[in-house]
């Protein structure tokens, strides 16, 4: 079994060892051919500190770059080899795919995998524009959210970027077809709307169900290493990263037992999602609807 260690530092220093399970079905990520309080125990984030840690990822060798789309508060993340210049985009939205492919140009990537966390109900994803416009990028998402993709996930595939890769942990509960992606060493769990920073995804609509999402947090995503940055899909108050100790610590919501969580989720009275009839059919269709 080949393993590559990375280190990323982030305002203290932490590990980053990415390995290939011999219990993973790993899907390459080159073509293919199927188908809320703030912790104030903790020091600020620092500017300085941050570019630091993105030059000593990138030297490393992984390259990650968090993007932000204000309209649906939604993060967009690139992951990047540093030496096969391969790399991965997760959540991208259709009004940044300009910025999303400017930027992969400028660093001088070869974008192999567009993948979403779920079929997204406040936006349309740029997952179909991105593969007009990028020969050879393929699409992915999972099999269990019944939308269009070039590959279908299911849980324990990986996503392959150079020597580096992403695993799935299906966790529903949101929507049945919800994924985590982790990096191979658990150091990096890309949560989507499972887990938000002292949140989480709500389930009223979409296949929603309280009882599910609050057995894939804490079976699929508390089970991580507490140093494991989380990063989601959105927030809402300005807040770029968490951690699986914070959120077992500090989330309002799922800090609670099953019984409470249950009744917290019933009684939110959240308005309709406002782009939800255009977002939904849109996004089972790989975001091509209307394009």
């Amino acid at each position: 079994m080949n393993s590559v260690t990375v280190r990323l530092q982030s305002t203290v220093a932490c590990a980053w060892r990415l390995q290939t399970t011999r219990n993973s079905r790993r899907i390459p990520a080159s073509p293919l051919h199927c188908h809320g309080a703030l912790n104030t125990d903790l020091p600020p984030v620092k500017t300085n500190a941050r570019y630091y840690c993105c030059r000593m990822e990138q030297r490393k060798g992984l390259l990650f770059r968090q993007l932000f789309e204000s309209s649906s508060s939604t993060y967009t993340y690139l992951l990047a080899d540093s030496d096969s210049k391969e790399a991965v985009l997760i959540d991208p939205v259709l009004e940044t795919v300009d910025r999303d492919i400017k930027l992969i140009d400028e660093l001088g990537l070869s974008l192999k995998v567009a993948v979403n966390t779920h079929c997204h109900a406040d936006h349309i994803t740029g997952t179909g524009l991105l593969k007009k416009r990028l020969f050879g990028l393929k699409s992915a998402i999972s099999k269990l959210s019944g939308a269009t993709a070039d590959i279908l996930l299911s849980e324990g595939d990986s996503i392959t970027f150079g020597k580096h890769c992403l695993t799935v942990r299906e966790t529903p509960g949101h929507t049945d077809g919800c994924v985590t992606l982790v990096a191979g060493d658990q150091s990096m769990a890309f949560t989507g709307d499972a887990l938000l920073i002292r949140g989480c995804g709500r389930t009223d609509f979409q296949q929603g169900c309280s009882k599910r999402l609050y057995e894939s947090v804490h079976g699929r995503i508390f089970t991580l290493p507490d140093h494991c940055l989380i990063y989601p899909a959105h927030d809402y108050k300005g807040q770029t990263v968490s951690t699986v100790e914070e959120e077992k610590k500090y989330n309002p919501r799922l800090t609670k037992t099953l019984e409470e969580f249950v009744d917290i989720m019933n009684n939110l009275n959240l308005p309709k999602p406002k782009k939800i009839d255009i977002a939904v059919p849109a996004n089972l269709v790989c975001g091509l609807h209307d394009i």
